[in-house]
Protein backbone atom coordinates (compact mmCIF):
# COMPACT_ATOMS: atom_id res chain seq x y z
CA UNK A 1 0.00 0.00 0.00
CA UNK A 2 1.24 3.57 -0.75
CA UNK A 3 1.46 5.92 2.52
CA UNK A 4 -1.16 8.10 3.27
CA UNK A 5 -0.27 11.46 2.80
CA UNK A 6 -0.47 13.87 5.45
CA UNK A 7 -0.77 17.78 5.71
CA UNK A 8 -0.08 19.18 9.64
CA UNK A 9 -1.52 22.58 10.53
CA UNK A 10 0.45 24.20 13.41
CA UNK A 11 1.97 27.13 14.49
CA UNK A 12 5.75 26.08 15.11
CA UNK A 13 4.82 23.85 18.25
CA UNK A 14 2.79 20.88 18.62
CA UNK A 15 3.23 20.40 14.77
CA UNK A 16 6.45 19.92 14.58
CA UNK A 17 6.23 18.09 18.02
CA UNK A 18 3.60 15.76 16.94
CA UNK A 19 5.71 15.29 13.47
CA UNK A 20 8.76 13.91 15.73
CA UNK A 21 6.55 11.49 17.54
CA UNK A 22 4.19 9.65 15.43
CA UNK A 23 5.18 10.60 11.72
CA UNK A 24 9.25 10.91 11.85
CA UNK A 25 10.91 7.71 10.15
CA UNK A 26 7.28 6.29 9.78
CA UNK A 27 6.55 4.91 6.19
CA UNK A 28 3.48 4.24 6.29
CA UNK A 29 2.59 8.16 6.09
CA UNK A 30 4.17 10.52 3.85
CA UNK A 31 3.58 14.36 5.33
CA UNK A 32 3.83 16.62 2.33
CA UNK A 33 3.80 19.78 4.38
CA UNK A 34 3.20 21.79 7.15
CA UNK A 35 1.05 24.45 7.12
CA UNK A 36 1.38 27.57 9.40
CA UNK A 37 -0.35 30.66 11.43
CA UNK A 38 -0.54 32.82 14.31
CA UNK A 39 3.18 33.09 14.30
CA UNK A 40 4.47 35.78 11.53
CA UNK A 41 7.15 34.67 9.12
CA UNK A 42 7.26 30.95 9.63
CA UNK A 43 5.79 30.03 6.69
CA UNK A 44 7.80 29.84 3.37
CA UNK A 45 10.39 27.91 5.23
CA UNK A 46 11.24 24.86 5.74
CA UNK A 47 11.45 22.01 8.33
CA UNK A 48 14.88 20.93 8.22
CA UNK A 49 16.00 17.90 6.60
CA UNK A 50 17.96 17.38 9.93
CA UNK A 51 15.17 16.92 11.80
CA UNK A 52 13.02 15.48 9.18
CA UNK A 53 14.80 12.25 9.18
CA UNK A 54 15.83 10.00 6.52
CA UNK A 55 12.74 10.03 4.72
CA UNK A 56 12.65 13.72 3.90
CA UNK A 57 16.26 14.05 2.35
CA UNK A 58 14.83 17.95 1.11
CA UNK A 59 13.09 18.44 4.46
CA UNK A 60 9.35 19.30 4.57
CA UNK A 61 8.17 22.67 2.96
CA UNK A 62 5.81 25.31 5.65
CA UNK A 63 2.84 26.93 3.39
CA UNK A 64 0.57 29.50 5.13
CA UNK A 65 -2.27 28.00 5.91
CA UNK A 66 -4.16 29.68 3.21
CA UNK A 67 -3.16 27.42 1.17
CA UNK A 68 -4.78 24.27 2.97
CA UNK A 69 -7.56 23.41 0.63
CA UNK A 70 -4.87 23.63 -2.14
CA UNK A 71 -2.73 21.77 -1.12
CA UNK A 72 -4.86 19.12 -0.18
CA UNK A 73 -6.31 19.35 -3.75
CA UNK A 74 -2.86 19.18 -6.02
CA UNK A 75 -1.10 16.49 -3.31
CA UNK A 76 -4.17 14.54 -2.81
CA UNK A 77 -4.05 14.34 0.74
CA UNK A 78 -5.74 12.01 2.48
CA UNK A 79 -5.36 13.48 6.25
CA UNK A 80 -5.16 16.57 7.54
CA UNK A 81 -3.38 16.88 11.39
CA UNK A 82 -4.56 20.08 13.19
CA UNK A 83 -1.47 20.56 15.59
CA UNK A 84 -2.27 23.77 17.16
CA UNK A 85 -3.78 25.33 20.19
CA UNK A 86 -5.85 28.43 22.00
CA UNK A 87 -8.45 28.21 19.25
CA UNK A 88 -12.59 27.98 20.36
CA UNK A 89 -14.09 24.59 19.55
CA UNK A 90 -16.20 26.50 16.70
CA UNK A 91 -12.72 27.39 15.21
CA UNK A 92 -11.54 23.82 15.63
CA UNK A 93 -14.68 22.35 13.86
CA UNK A 94 -15.18 24.63 11.01
CA UNK A 95 -11.11 23.82 9.67
CA UNK A 96 -12.70 20.15 10.23
CA UNK A 97 -15.28 21.39 7.59
CA UNK A 98 -13.25 23.11 5.16
CA UNK A 99 -10.96 19.84 5.35
CA UNK A 100 -13.47 17.24 4.71
CA UNK A 101 -14.90 19.07 2.28
CA UNK A 102 -11.44 19.52 0.04
CA UNK A 103 -11.23 15.67 0.33
CA UNK A 104 -9.29 14.78 3.60
CA UNK A 105 -9.74 12.89 6.46
CA UNK A 106 -9.54 15.50 9.85
CA UNK A 107 -7.22 14.27 12.50
CA UNK A 108 -6.52 15.37 16.13
CA UNK A 109 -3.52 13.44 17.91
CA UNK A 110 -4.35 11.86 21.11
CA UNK A 111 -1.81 11.86 24.54
CA UNK A 112 -1.31 8.36 23.71
CA UNK A 113 0.99 8.31 21.04
CA UNK A 114 2.15 12.21 21.86
CA UNK A 115 3.47 12.00 24.80
CA UNK A 116 6.60 11.13 26.25
CA UNK A 117 7.96 9.22 29.18
CA UNK A 118 10.47 10.59 31.08
CA UNK A 119 12.42 8.82 33.71
CA UNK A 120 12.40 11.62 36.16
CA UNK A 121 9.24 12.67 37.83
CA UNK A 122 7.38 15.41 35.74
CA UNK A 123 5.54 17.91 37.22
CA UNK A 124 3.01 20.30 33.90
CA UNK A 125 1.96 23.63 34.55
CA UNK A 126 -0.79 23.69 31.48
CA UNK A 127 -3.54 26.07 31.13
CA UNK A 128 -7.26 26.48 29.48
CA UNK A 129 -6.10 29.54 27.90
CA UNK A 130 -3.16 31.73 27.22
CA UNK A 131 -2.27 34.50 29.80
CA UNK A 132 -3.86 32.57 33.00
CA UNK A 133 -0.77 32.41 34.61
CA UNK A 134 1.06 29.52 33.78
CA UNK A 135 4.62 31.37 34.44
CA UNK A 136 4.75 32.92 37.67
CA UNK A 137 2.73 29.43 38.56
CA UNK A 138 6.05 27.76 37.42
CA UNK A 139 8.40 29.75 39.05
CA UNK A 140 6.12 29.17 42.29
CA UNK A 141 6.37 25.57 41.83
CA UNK A 142 10.48 25.89 41.04
CA UNK A 143 10.20 28.03 44.13
CA UNK A 144 8.64 25.04 46.57
CA UNK A 145 10.93 22.45 45.08
CA UNK A 146 13.63 24.18 45.29
CA UNK A 147 13.07 24.83 48.87
CA UNK A 148 12.26 21.10 50.04
CA UNK A 149 15.58 20.13 48.07
CA UNK A 150 15.17 19.21 44.88
CA UNK A 151 17.33 19.93 41.77
CA UNK A 152 14.61 20.48 38.93
CA UNK A 153 15.30 21.84 35.72
CA UNK A 154 12.51 23.98 33.66
CA UNK A 155 11.64 22.58 29.84
CA UNK A 156 9.23 25.28 27.96
CA UNK A 157 6.95 24.79 25.21
CA UNK A 158 8.33 25.08 21.94
CA UNK A 159 8.97 28.57 20.02
CA UNK A 160 11.10 28.20 17.44
CA UNK A 161 10.95 31.23 15.73
CA UNK A 162 14.41 31.39 14.37
CA UNK A 163 17.16 28.81 12.03
CA UNK A 164 15.01 25.69 13.27
CA UNK A 165 18.29 23.51 13.05
CA UNK A 166 19.89 25.39 14.79
CA UNK A 167 17.00 25.34 17.76
CA UNK A 168 16.79 21.13 17.77
CA UNK A 169 18.00 21.49 21.42
CA UNK A 170 18.83 24.57 23.94
CA UNK A 171 19.93 24.81 27.03
CA UNK A 172 19.48 28.22 29.11
CA UNK A 173 21.42 28.79 32.61
CA UNK A 174 22.56 32.69 32.25
CA UNK A 175 21.15 35.57 30.21
CA UNK A 176 24.21 35.75 27.82
CA UNK A 177 22.32 32.75 26.15
CA UNK A 178 19.61 34.47 25.36
CA UNK A 179 22.11 36.66 23.01
CA UNK A 180 23.94 34.02 22.18
CA UNK A 181 20.40 31.98 20.50
CA UNK A 182 18.69 35.25 19.34
CA UNK A 183 15.83 35.23 21.02
CA UNK A 184 13.06 36.97 20.39
CA UNK A 185 11.06 39.28 23.21
CA UNK A 186 8.66 36.11 23.60
CA UNK A 187 11.12 34.09 24.22
CA UNK A 188 13.26 36.33 26.53
CA UNK A 189 9.83 36.83 28.14
CA UNK A 190 9.35 33.13 28.60
CA UNK A 191 13.29 32.01 29.66
CA UNK A 192 14.75 35.20 31.24
CA UNK A 193 12.78 35.06 34.85
CA UNK A 194 13.39 31.60 35.15
CA UNK A 195 17.30 32.74 34.34
CA UNK A 196 17.19 35.17 36.70
CA UNK A 197 16.34 33.17 39.67
CA UNK A 198 19.13 30.47 38.87
CA UNK A 199 16.97 28.28 36.94
CA UNK A 200 17.98 26.39 33.84
CA UNK A 201 15.47 26.28 31.05
CA UNK A 202 15.26 24.03 27.97
CA UNK A 203 13.59 24.32 24.54
CA UNK A 204 14.20 23.80 21.00
CA UNK A 205 12.71 21.49 18.78
CA UNK A 206 13.25 17.83 19.46
CA UNK A 207 11.65 17.15 22.51
CA UNK A 208 13.16 13.64 22.70
CA UNK A 209 16.55 15.24 22.77
CA UNK A 210 15.48 17.88 25.29
CA UNK A 211 14.03 15.31 27.70
CA UNK A 212 17.47 13.36 27.35
CA UNK A 213 19.45 16.41 28.65
CA UNK A 214 17.52 17.95 31.00
CA UNK A 215 17.27 14.25 33.05
CA UNK A 216 21.26 14.68 32.96
CA UNK A 217 20.78 17.38 35.08
CA UNK A 218 17.31 17.33 37.33
CA UNK A 219 15.49 15.36 39.63
CA UNK A 220 12.35 16.73 38.88
CA UNK A 221 11.25 17.66 35.30
CA UNK A 222 8.72 20.90 35.33
CA UNK A 223 7.16 21.30 31.99
CA UNK A 224 6.28 25.22 31.62
CA UNK A 225 3.43 24.57 28.79
CA UNK A 226 2.66 27.24 26.05
CA UNK A 227 -0.98 28.37 24.69
CA UNK A 228 -3.43 25.97 26.52
CA UNK A 229 -1.27 23.33 24.76
CA UNK A 230 -1.28 19.89 26.56
CA UNK A 231 2.52 18.55 27.99
CA UNK A 232 4.76 16.81 25.63
CA UNK A 233 5.77 14.89 28.93
CA UNK A 234 3.62 12.58 30.53
CA UNK A 235 2.99 14.40 33.77
CA UNK A 236 3.60 12.61 37.28
CA UNK A 237 1.29 15.90 38.53
CA UNK A 238 -0.80 17.87 36.32
CA UNK A 239 -1.71 21.67 37.61
CA UNK A 240 -4.10 23.62 35.49
CA UNK A 241 -4.72 26.89 35.50
CA UNK A 242 -8.29 29.14 34.96
CA UNK A 243 -8.95 32.56 34.53
CA UNK A 244 -11.87 34.08 36.28
CA UNK A 245 -11.83 36.73 34.09
CA UNK A 246 -12.52 34.36 31.01
CA UNK A 247 -15.56 32.21 32.44
CA UNK A 248 -16.55 30.15 30.35
CA UNK A 249 -13.24 29.52 28.45
CA UNK A 250 -12.24 26.55 30.14
CA UNK A 251 -15.10 23.96 28.52
CA UNK A 252 -15.21 25.86 24.93
CA UNK A 253 -11.19 26.21 23.74
CA UNK A 254 -8.69 23.31 22.85
CA UNK A 255 -7.03 22.11 24.08
CA UNK A 256 -8.00 24.27 27.51
CA UNK A 257 -10.70 21.65 28.22
CA UNK A 258 -8.24 18.71 27.67
CA UNK A 259 -6.48 20.33 30.28
CA UNK A 260 -9.03 20.63 32.40
CA UNK A 261 -10.04 17.27 32.40
CA UNK A 262 -6.32 15.84 33.39
CA UNK A 263 -5.76 18.24 35.67
CA UNK A 264 -4.80 16.59 39.51
CA UNK A 265 -4.92 20.24 40.63
CA UNK A 266 -6.77 23.35 39.52
CA UNK A 267 -5.88 26.85 40.15
CA UNK A 268 -8.22 29.53 39.89
CA UNK A 269 -6.26 32.52 39.54
CA UNK A 270 -7.14 35.98 39.40
CA UNK A 271 -9.61 35.91 41.91
CA UNK A 272 -8.63 39.22 43.70
CA UNK A 273 -9.40 41.24 40.73
CA UNK A 274 -12.45 39.37 38.89
CA UNK A 275 -16.06 39.71 39.85
CA UNK A 276 -17.03 37.27 42.21
CA UNK A 277 -20.13 36.07 40.58
CA UNK A 278 -17.34 35.13 37.39
CA UNK A 279 -15.11 33.30 40.04
CA UNK A 280 -17.72 31.22 41.50
CA UNK A 281 -19.25 30.30 37.81
CA UNK A 282 -15.27 28.82 36.79
CA UNK A 283 -15.45 26.95 40.37
CA UNK A 284 -18.97 25.42 39.16
CA UNK A 285 -17.27 25.04 35.52
CA UNK A 286 -14.02 23.25 37.47
CA UNK A 287 -16.65 20.77 39.85
CA UNK A 288 -18.76 20.00 37.35
CA UNK A 289 -15.72 18.98 34.36
CA UNK A 290 -12.92 17.30 36.94
CA UNK A 291 -14.47 16.81 40.39
CA UNK A 292 -11.65 14.71 41.68
CA UNK A 293 -9.18 17.72 41.24
CA UNK A 294 -7.89 19.73 43.88
CA UNK A 295 -8.43 23.51 43.70
CA UNK A 296 -6.00 25.72 45.01
CA UNK A 297 -7.70 29.81 44.84
CA UNK A 298 -4.82 32.19 43.87
CA UNK A 299 -4.01 36.03 42.96
CA UNK A 300 -1.38 37.63 41.29
CA UNK A 301 -0.89 40.54 43.08
CA UNK A 302 0.88 43.15 40.92
CA UNK A 303 4.35 45.04 42.46
CA UNK A 304 5.43 48.76 40.60
CA UNK A 305 9.00 49.62 40.65
CA UNK A 306 7.81 53.30 40.27
CA UNK A 307 4.65 54.07 40.82
CA UNK A 308 5.42 58.27 40.30
CA UNK A 309 5.51 57.23 36.72
CA UNK A 310 2.05 56.41 36.60
CA UNK A 311 0.22 58.32 39.58
CA UNK A 312 -1.24 61.73 37.74
CA UNK A 313 0.18 60.58 35.03
CA UNK A 314 -0.49 60.02 30.65
CA UNK A 315 0.68 57.12 30.42
CA UNK A 316 1.57 54.17 27.48
CA UNK A 317 0.50 50.57 28.82
CA UNK A 318 2.81 47.44 26.86
CA UNK A 319 1.38 44.39 27.63
CA UNK A 320 2.33 40.53 26.77
CA UNK A 321 2.00 40.02 23.33
CA UNK A 322 0.21 36.78 22.91
CA UNK A 323 -2.25 37.26 26.03
CA UNK A 324 -3.72 39.97 23.68
CA UNK A 325 -3.46 38.67 20.46
CA UNK A 326 -4.89 35.07 20.11
CA UNK A 327 -5.15 34.77 23.95
CA UNK A 328 -7.90 37.48 23.31
CA UNK A 329 -7.24 39.31 26.49
CA UNK A 330 -8.08 43.02 26.59
CA UNK A 331 -6.47 44.43 29.57
CA UNK A 332 -3.69 43.27 31.65
CA UNK A 333 -1.32 43.90 34.83
CA UNK A 334 -0.20 47.25 33.12
CA UNK A 335 -3.93 48.02 32.53
CA UNK A 336 -4.78 46.88 36.22
CA UNK A 337 -1.33 48.84 37.38
CA UNK A 338 -2.47 51.99 35.61
CA UNK A 339 -6.02 51.81 37.23
CA UNK A 340 -4.34 51.49 40.83
CA UNK A 341 -2.06 54.34 41.00
CA UNK A 342 -4.58 56.28 39.53
CA UNK A 343 -3.30 57.48 35.93
CA UNK A 344 -4.89 60.64 34.62
CA UNK A 345 -5.06 58.78 30.88
CA UNK A 346 -4.18 55.75 29.22
CA UNK A 347 -2.97 56.61 25.70
CA UNK A 348 -4.76 54.83 22.74
CA UNK A 349 -1.73 53.47 20.72
CA UNK A 350 -3.31 53.07 17.55
CA UNK A 351 -2.77 56.89 16.00
CA UNK A 352 1.22 55.65 16.60
CA UNK A 353 1.61 51.91 15.48
CA UNK A 354 3.86 51.73 12.57
CA UNK A 355 4.39 48.60 10.50
CA UNK A 356 3.93 45.42 11.48
CA UNK A 357 3.03 46.17 15.15
CA UNK A 358 -0.36 48.02 12.85
CA UNK A 359 -0.31 44.32 10.60
CA UNK A 360 -1.23 43.10 14.83
CA UNK A 361 -3.74 45.38 15.29
CA UNK A 362 -5.68 44.64 11.91
CA UNK A 363 -5.54 41.09 12.92
CA UNK A 364 -6.45 41.52 16.24
CA UNK A 365 -9.17 44.29 15.92
CA UNK A 366 -10.57 43.85 19.57
CA UNK A 367 -7.30 44.88 21.20
CA UNK A 368 -8.06 47.84 23.82
CA UNK A 369 -6.30 50.55 24.26
CA UNK A 370 -3.04 48.63 24.99
CA UNK A 371 -0.12 48.12 22.73
CA UNK A 372 1.27 44.44 22.56
CA UNK A 373 4.71 43.86 23.07
CA UNK A 374 4.96 42.09 19.64
CA UNK A 375 8.60 41.10 18.82
CA UNK A 376 8.92 37.88 16.72
CA UNK A 377 11.61 39.45 14.94
CA UNK A 378 14.33 42.17 14.18
CA UNK A 379 11.54 43.80 12.05
CA UNK A 380 8.94 43.40 14.77
CA UNK A 381 11.54 44.85 17.90
CA UNK A 382 12.39 47.88 15.47
CA UNK A 383 8.62 48.73 14.74
CA UNK A 384 7.86 48.42 18.64
CA UNK A 385 9.90 50.19 19.56
CA UNK A 386 8.88 53.33 16.95
CA UNK A 387 5.67 52.73 17.77
CA UNK A 388 6.86 53.87 21.56
CA UNK A 389 9.11 56.61 20.73
CA UNK A 390 6.13 57.90 19.02
CA UNK A 391 3.45 57.90 21.45
CA UNK A 392 2.58 61.27 23.05
CA UNK A 393 2.47 60.56 26.74
CA UNK A 394 4.36 60.93 29.87
CA UNK A 395 5.37 57.41 30.78
CA UNK A 396 5.60 53.80 29.57
CA UNK A 397 4.40 51.35 31.84
CA UNK A 398 5.80 48.09 30.94
CA UNK A 399 3.96 44.72 32.29
CA UNK A 400 5.78 42.28 30.14
CA UNK A 401 8.04 39.27 32.13
CA UNK A 402 11.00 41.43 30.89
CA UNK A 403 12.51 44.60 30.95
CA UNK A 404 11.90 45.85 26.99
CA UNK A 405 14.53 48.47 28.60
CA UNK A 406 17.12 46.04 27.84
CA UNK A 407 16.51 45.89 24.32
CA UNK A 408 14.87 49.28 23.20
CA UNK A 409 16.24 52.60 23.22
CA UNK A 410 12.97 54.47 24.55
CA UNK A 411 13.01 58.09 24.47
CA UNK A 412 10.63 58.45 27.92
CA UNK A 413 11.14 57.29 30.92
CA UNK A 414 9.53 53.80 31.73
CA UNK A 415 8.35 51.85 34.80
CA UNK A 416 7.71 47.74 35.05
CA UNK A 417 4.97 45.65 36.59
CA UNK A 418 5.73 42.18 37.75
CA UNK A 419 3.29 39.82 39.30
CA UNK A 420 4.05 36.49 40.74
CA UNK A 421 1.63 33.76 41.88
CA UNK A 422 -0.03 34.01 45.48
CA UNK A 423 -2.06 30.97 46.63
CA UNK A 424 -5.28 31.62 49.05
CA UNK A 425 -6.05 29.51 52.08
CA UNK A 426 -5.53 25.71 51.37
CA UNK A 427 -4.63 23.58 49.95
CA UNK A 428 -1.80 25.25 48.76
CA UNK A 429 0.67 24.42 46.37
CA UNK A 430 2.91 23.64 48.70
CA UNK A 431 1.12 20.74 50.70
CA UNK A 432 0.51 19.36 47.36
CA UNK A 433 3.95 19.28 46.60
CA UNK A 434 5.46 17.77 49.34
CA UNK A 435 2.89 15.44 50.14
CA UNK A 436 3.77 14.09 46.61
CA UNK A 437 7.40 14.32 46.66
CA UNK A 438 8.71 14.76 49.85
CA UNK A 439 8.95 11.24 50.98
CA UNK A 440 9.28 10.24 47.21
CA UNK A 441 12.91 7.96 46.60
CA UNK A 442 15.04 10.13 44.83
CA UNK A 443 16.85 8.61 41.74
CA UNK A 444 19.88 7.41 41.63
CA UNK A 445 22.16 9.91 39.45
Amino acid sequence: MSPRKVVIMGAAGRDFHNFNTVYRDNRDYKVVAFTATQIPDIAGRKYPSGLAGKLYPRGIPIHPEGDLVKLIQKERVDEVVFSYSDVPYEYVMSKAAMVNTAGADFVLLGQRHTMLKSKRPVVAITAVRTGCGKSQTTRRVCEILKEMGRKTVVVRHPMPYGDLSKQICQRFAKLSDLDKHKCTIEEREEYEPHIRRGQVVYAGVDYAEILKEAEKEAEIIVWDGGNNDTSFYRPDLQITLVDPHRPGHEYSYYAGETNLLMADVVVINKITTADPEDVEEVRFSVNRINPEALVVDAASPIFVDNPKLITGKSVLVVEDGPTLTHGEMTYGAGMLAAQKYSAREIVDPRPYIVGSIKETFNDYPDIGPLLPAMGYGKKQVADLEKTINKARCDSVVIATPIDLGRLLKMNKPSTRVRYELQEIGRPDLEEILKNRFATQKRKRR
